[in-house]
């Protein structure tokens, strides 16, 4: 599958990146500046839970553009076990 920057849902993934980048710029900054521990945590935790964010919306773009592939498929008579190999491929690959 291939990511469309002109997709919505992507722009929104690239906005989120875009801040997480920010605030791993500023960890960086506090870290140099001596700044507290806690403060400097708090950060770090933000940053890291933006790109899990980030993360889980590209896989769940990932997992409609498949469902939709998966449909076309079933269309163009690929047979129900092929599908349901192909998706569990899909979801061992995410663990």
């Amino acid at each position: 599958m291939d990511l469309e920057r002109d997709d919505a849902s992507l722009r929104a993934v690239l906005n989120r990146l875009r801040r997480a980048q920010g605030q791993i710029a500023g960890v960086i900054r506090m870290i140099e500046e001596g700044r507290d521990c806690e403060d400097v945590v708090t950060q770090l935790a933000a940053a890291s839970r933006a790109l899990d964010r980030a993360g889980f919306a590209i896989i769940a773009t990932g997992l409609q553009r498949c469902v939709a592939d998966i449909e076309s498929g079933r269309k163009n008579g690929e047979d129900g076990e092929a599908m349901k190999a192909r998706m569990e491929r899909l979801f061992l690959s995410l663990a």
